[in-house]
């Protein structure tokens, strides 16, 4: 059984079809790629999978379990966690306590024994911090724990943000766009990062990505959108040679 299975996913506001017919199916354990031209409805695509949209028509099955329609909460407790294009992180909060914080759906505990400080509110709180504290160690991160998130360079925002995601627990991480932003040696950096996250936590990644270095660095397979419809799918190599892909990018006057 497939990890995701997603299923001639369409996507209307109003009269404007933003996704059409859209359909993938992943394996636990790939690293695919989304990629397709500014529009092309690419985080359409995320938002439906992370339940931010419920899709017009249209499957999504993930780990067993049909998810169109269900809230991101509870999405997220299922496996599914994402970054997103324009960083979403709680500037006010410390670095650490945005990890924690993301670790809500998995807290054990009732807000009675929040309120009673029983054994389990304890217990718990006590798991959470050790998970947060060992995560950002893992990312390099733990020296910036008490920092706010506002006062980091924007490429350790990008990687905060990533630890955020990764501290639900995810069998299937989406990263939309993380190279957005990224001067050049931030990008390698990206690329060394993601490329030990998929061998080190052994997760599933889907990722949209429009600097093609780190898709065709990273990616095993990927598939490629145009004003919604998908155009091509194949490995990096195949992909770089299509001449559809060439079009949609470049234009006619340069294929």
């Amino acid at each position: 059984m497939a990890l995701i299975d997603v299923d001639n996913l369409t996507m209307r506001f109003g009269g404007l079809t933003a996704v059409s017919e859209f359909s993938t199916r992943m394996e636990g354990g790939e690293l695919m790629g989304l990629i397709g031209p500014n529009g092309a409805g690419k985080t359409t695509v995320f938002n439906m999978v992370s339940g931010f949209y419920t899709p017009s028509e249209g499957r999504i099955v993930f780990d067993g379990t049909p998810t169109a329609g269900l809230k991101p909460h509870r999405v997220t407790t299922l496996g599914i966690s994402r970054t997103f294009q324009n960083i979403r992180l709680w500037h006010d909060l410390s670095v650490l306590d945005n990890i924690r914080i993301a670790q809500h759906s998995r807290m054990g505990y009732t807000s009675w024994d929040a309120f009673l400080r029983t054994r389990r509110f304890l217990d718990n709180e006590a798991r959470i911090d050790r998970t947060a504290l060992e995560l950002l160690e893992a990312l390099d991160l733990l020296r910036f724990k008490d920092e706010l998130p506002r006062n980091l360079p924007y490429g350790l925002q990008r990687k905060v943000e990533i630890a955020r995601a990764l501290s639900t627990k995810p069998k299937l991480l989406l990263l939309d766009e993380p190279a957005a932003g990224l001067n050049s040696a931030d990008v390698k950096g990206l690329i060394d990062l993601v490329r030990w996250i998929h061998k080190e936590f052994k997760i599933t990644i889907w990722m949209i990505e429009h600097q093609m270095t780190v898709v065709m660095s990273l990616c095993q397979y990927i598939q490629v959108i145009d004003f919604g419809r998908q155009i091509a799918a194949g490995t990096p190599e195949e992909i770089q040679k299509n001449p559809v892909v060439i079009k949609a990018y470049l234009g006619d006057d340069q294929i």
